[in-house]
């Protein structure tokens, strides 16, 4: 295998990973479960594995796939990664999973002479695009230092935060809050604009005061203009996020009501059925709770990414 690196799963954050990879000159051969979603990458220097076993050949494969089943699947199962005579070095999963799978994962390469790191990120894939992810990883800290500098490429920091599974309770914790933000940030946006503050100017508004964030500031456009086609993140990969936040919480015996809530609120997005579009449709189902029949402002503002 010519490539020191090999990638598995490219969906929206997978691939404009990689890209970020490839555009800082480092070489890639990536395998995804639907080819076609590969193809595109021959044009920015990737190569294409046909088969996940011919990753093995690599000093470092990342994984960004969905959930601990999925990890599971592409490591161990019939044909997985690791199941064949050779093995790559290292492997760097970037999936937001628990922390117990995250730690049978690691018993498991382990056991194989393959080592593990935990790099999961802070930002979505057009967060990804513009360069600006954040990055955490936990794991023997001399693993962290050989694979910093991919880290460093696909993003504006990487950071390394202890031993083991801790970049997942991070993950877990930033998702929780995640959730928790854009619930408030939708709460008092339809309480500004049912009392007459057009939308698009109190959000501005937010950005620029002192609770202004990159997060709310990316989400401006999408509560602006309803386009909730434009899929960041899911309901219901929030959803599972959040149970994974309150299963955390109940583990160290840590009250996090307003998580609790934000659960809640999330789960009637999923039972209503809105599985394929983005989860600040909760802007929308909140103004109707209200008696508010939101329309889009047609306004461009922009994300806060592009400089």
């Amino acid at each position: 295998m010519a490539n020191q690196i090999g990638w598995i799963g490219l969906g929206r954050m997978g691939e404009a990973m990689v890209k970020r990879l490839l555009a800082a000159g480092h070489g890639a051969t990536v395998w995804n479960r639907t080819r076609s979603k590969a193809e595109p990458l021959r044009e920015y220097g990737a190569e294409l594995a046909g088969h996940k076993t011919e990753l093995a050949g690599c000093a470092v494969v990342f994984t960004m796939v969905s959930t601990t089943d999925d990890l599971k699947e592409v490591l161990f199962a019939e044909g997985g990664l690791v199941t064949g005579a050779k093995k790559p070095q290292v492997v760097v999963d970037s999936s937001s999973i628990s922390q117990e799978g995250s730690a049978e994962i690691r018993a498991r390469l382990e056991a194989m002479g393959v080592a593990y790191l935990c790099a999961p990120v802070s930002g979505n894939a057009k967060v990804a695009k513009a360069g600006k992810l954040l990055i955490v990883a936990s794991g023997p800290r001399a693993l962290y230092d050989k694979v910093e500098p991919y880290l460093q490429a696909m993003g504006r920091k990487a950071m390394w935060v202890g031993e083991g599974e801790l970049a997942r309770i991070w993950k877990i914790a930033h998702n929780t809050m995640f959730g928790v933000v854009i619930q408030n940030l939708c709460e008092i946006t339809v309480l500004a604009e049912k009392a007459g503050i057009p939308r698009h100017v109190f959000l501005e508004s937010i950005n620029d005061s002192v609770l202004g964030s990159m997060y709310t500031r990316y989400k401006t456009p999408v509560l602006t203009n309803l386009g909730f086609d434009q899929v960041t993140f899911t309901p219901k990969l929030l959803l599972k996020d959040m149970d994974l936040g309150m299963g955390a919480a109940r583990a160290h015996g840590v009250a996090m009501p307003a998580a609790a809530a934000t659960r809640e609120s999330v789960a009637r997005l999923v039972g209503r059925g809105y599985d394929h579009i983005d989860f600040a449709v909760l802007l929308q189902e909140l103004a109707r709770d209200a008696g508010l029949e939101l329309q889009p402002e047609n306004v461009q503002v922009s994300d806060g990414l592009q400089s």
